[in-house]
């Protein structure tokens, strides 16, 4: 495949996770991080009242709860990336990865008609380019 075609060619929501996990802002990191563990994922949404406020990752575990010794108790909302950073279902993958180095992050949250429906990873657009 050509990077052309990479790029305007296939939609995120063609290679987006449509399965969602998401805790409210209390949920405790040790929480956050078992259902990570059981779920083999690397992100979690953080919702407030059905509203997308942020979102875990694993490099949140590695730069805020390691590296600052915070206590595994650490309520998710002190250890979130927010605000959350989202794109649209129907833009091509490239507008990803283009978001995605401009921001310095490697997952964003994917919205349809103002709704977070899905997540895209830097791994999905390396899944796809190497097909």
């Amino acid at each position: 495949m050509s990077h052309e075609n990479f790029n305007s060619s296939i939609l995120i929501q063609d290679v987006m996770t449509r399965a969602l996990i998401t805790v409210n802002p209390s949920t405790t990191a040790f929480q956050v991080a078992k259902m990570m563990e059981q779920g083999g994922i690397g992100a979690i949404l953080v919702q407030d009242n059905s509203n997308p406020v942020g979102i875990v990752t694993d490099r949140d575990f590695a730069t805020k709860i390691a590296a600052k010794n915070l206590p595994f108790d650490t309520p998710v909302e002190k250890i979130m990336s927010s605000p959350l950073i989202t794109i649209n279902h129907n833009e091509p993958i490239s507008a990803a990865a283009e978001r995605m180095t401009s921001k310095k992050i490697r997952k964003l949250a994917v919205t349809e008609n103002g709704k977070v429906v899905g997540i895209i990873t830097s791994t999905d657009l390396v899944t796809q380019l190497a097909k």
